[in-house]
């Protein structure tokens, strides 16, 4: 059955996408666009109150603490500006939010959204540059933010499109699956940006297309969109990386192949230690899993295994190695990652944030850190997504499936 969109609806569609590319140029032109006022968030609600319980039963090691920092409407992907003042927090709707904590009581006290002017689509991915540049990745567009963290304040930002709308991927491979794009400033001062394909296993007549735009795997480039490669292969769908302290590395979560039984195939991090490395997908689902779409095909000879695999199903996203001083010292660049669960296993799992301790020789042991968002019915109560590191060297947890952004502190 065909569904029509009334005239007056279509036309709307097409005043508002206008509107937007409008007002993208008007800020590019340093002007105004009569945007008057931002959406805020109230803080002290009954969700709040009720997430605090909720935050009483998670288990975490001894002298570390899990608090409500602030009620983020859908919070994924966050970025910590680099004086410390703002937190940006990406989402897989419409919406960016600024979170601040103006008092400095390590509990937000305001929260709205970021440029109220612009239309987003899935703004997943958030980062900046040491100097100031804030960095979001869409669905089909990268878009850059000088001074973001201090323009926030206002309805209207300066805004550069640095990989334009529909050039990111090719517009007929635009989906509604796997569009969670992440985007981090690696060491080199390039733009590292994960392109989840689209299928849970790809048919064999998309893969020189996806091989050639970078779709399954992570592109880089430079900061003014310039100079873009692929660098990184075989990837199902990345929704976290970052980059080893001392090595610079990259290491990257991915997410296995459903369908194939409650227990098969692993999650897996990975650790990239030169450009163009290849990790296996889709001959590999998961680990040393084979896909049954391409198990009789011949696995490329130079793939590179997982450093770390996980519980199948739990679903590992955003990732960060911590480099603060609050935490004791066996935690120091160690990786910390969140788990969200999948839809695809009869009893969940994941909903938690695990460590990854890498030894000396790199070899890399995964375990939990802060569990308990499932209940005692299998309900979720929580979905961990992505991790940042505050200023003071505690650790911010997003949570999608509550709209929160828990803090976790440590004192002896």
């Amino acid at each position: 059955m065909k569904y029509l969109l009334s005239a007056a609806a279509v036309g709307s569609l097409m005043i508002g996408s206008a509107l937007a590319q409008s007002n993208l140029e008007k800020l590019g032109a340093f002007k105004v666009t009569g945007t008057k006022d931002h959406t805020v968030v109230e803080q002290n609600t009954p969700e709040a109150d009720s997430l605090r319980e909720v935050l009483k039963g998670i288990k975490l090691p001894d002298g570390f603490k899990i608090e409500l920092y602030a009620l983020v409407p859908d919070a994924r992907h966050m970025a910590m500006a680099p004086q410390g003042t703002v937190l940006f927090v990406g989402t897989k709707k419409t919406k960016v939010w600024t979170v601040m904590d103006r008092n400095r009581d390590r509990v937000a006290d305001e929260v709205k959204d970021f440029a109220p002017s612009l239309e987003f689509d899935v703004p997943n991915g958030v980062a900046f540059s040491k100097d100031g540049f804030l960095f979001i990745a869409e669905r089909n567009r990268v878009m850059m933010y000088p001074a973001a963290e201090f323009f926030q304040e206002s309805p209207d930002v300066v805004a550069v499109p640095i990989v334009p709308q529909g050039e990111l991927i090719p517009v007929e491979e635009e989906s509604y699956n796997h569009t969670a794009r992440v985007v981090k400033v690696g060491p080199d001062d390039k733009l590292y940006i994960s392109l989840g394909q689209p299928f849970n296993v790809p048919p064999p007549e998309k893969m020189d297309l996806y091989n050639k735009v970078g779709m399954g795997g992570i592109i880089r480039m430079n900061r003014d969109g310039t100079g873009r490669e692929v660098y990184t292969r075989g990837v199902r769908n990345s929704v976290g990386h970052d980059f080893q302290p001392g090595t610079g590395d990259l290491w990257f979560t991915d997410n296995q192949v459903d369908g194939m039984g409650d227990d098969i195939p692993p999650g897996e991090i990975n650790h990239q230690t030169k450009a163009g490395q290849n990790f296996g997908f889709p001959w590999y689902g998961g680990g040393s899993t084979r896909t049954n779409e391409y198990k009789d095909q011949e696995v490329p000879a130079d793939v590179v295994m997982p450093a770390s695999e996980t519980v199948a199903h739990a679903a590992d996203l955003g990732m960060t190695f911590y480099t603060g001083d609050m935490f004791p010292a066996k935690y120091k660049n160690a990786i910390f990652s969140a788990q969200h669960g999948s839809w695809n296993r009869t009893t969940p799992v994941g909903a938690r944030v695990m460590v990854t301790f890498i030894d000396k020789e790199g070899k890399a042991t995964t375990q939990p850190f802060a569990e308990g968002w499932i209940d005692k019915n299998g309900e979720y109560d929580g979905r961990p997504v992505d991790v940042a590191m505050m200023k003071d060297g505690s650790l911010l947890v997003s949570d999608d499936l509550a709209g929160a952004i828990y803090r976790i502190s440590y004192s002896q």
